[in-house]
């Protein structure tokens, strides 16, 4: 079983901009999620994107004014971020998510982790580490916003297959099983080379992760909490630092 790191370096992000429709599309849904969720914002206002991948919020806050700190794992997709924000006060950083304190000296407005990226933390314990970094991080009045598919029912049967995109040359489909505190993910890619059809598997874990308990989690750290749909059938919440 692959690290998350490795699981989306070596198969998931070179094929991460095609599973978002591409960067213009993704760019768009990045910005309407913002327009929605944040008040128009003063030059300066600070931001800390973690999980950002090619930048899809990222990019958007840039554009806004915001000065972003956009902090991923993968080498690959932050490349693709430093060509699209060339010319934004964004800043590409290579680290762990929990590691984002040492990129940023003074508090911060936003924190964003969007897309399923809190899932990606190994443990319980290690969500509730970030969620209190957050709390130091933020200025009182800052918001943290998460994005994070809800494992805690299991899929059952051929439910547990899921086509995720497909074209004529590129086919990706996952496969879940539940364990007790993660679901195991299994990525499986098809792609054509000419008249040959080529697969690739990888897998690696996610944390199944109650809505409900997380948002316990922020209220205990002294944050206002809401829950509300997010986008491509994700649960977000969205906390003000009290």
């Amino acid at each position: 079983m692959s690290t998350v790191a490795d699981h989306y370096e070596t198969h998931l992000a070179p094929v991460y901009l095609w599973m978002s429709g591409g960067a213009d599309a993704a760019f768009a849904r990045g910005d309407g999620e913002l327009a929605a969720l944040l008040p128009p914002q003063a030059k300066g206002t600070t931001a800390v994107d973690l999980g950002a991948g090619f930048g899809m919020h990222a990019v958007p806050l840039g554009r806004r004014g915001w000065s972003v700190v956009a902090l991923d794992t993968s080498a690959f997709l932050l490349r693709e971020l430093q060509d699209r924000a060339a010319g934004l006060p964004v800043r590409a950083v290579h680290d762990d998510l929990l590691s984002f304190q040492r990129h940023v000296r003074s508090s911060i407005d936003l924190l964003l982790i969007m897309g399923d990226t809190l899932t990606h933390l190994p443990d319980r314990a290690a969500v509730l580490t970030l969620i209190a970094r957050a709390a130091e991080s933020l200025r009182p009045g800052g918001t943290f916003i998460a994005s994070f598919r809800d494992y805690s029912t299991p899929l059952v049967g051929p439910g547990r297959f899921i086509p995720v995109k497909s074209d004529a040359d590129r086919i990706l489909t996952c496969f879940l099983e539940y364990g007790e505190d993660h679901v195991e993910v299994h990525d499986l890619l098809h792609e054509r080379q000419g008249s040959v059809w080529q697969q690739k598997v990888s897998t690696y874990r996610k944390l199944r992760l109650a809505p409900a308990w997380v948002a316990d989690a922020l209220r205990g750290a002294g944050f206002s909490v809401r829950s509300e749909p997010g986008l491509s059938g994700m649960v977000r919440l969205v906390a003000t630092r009290d």
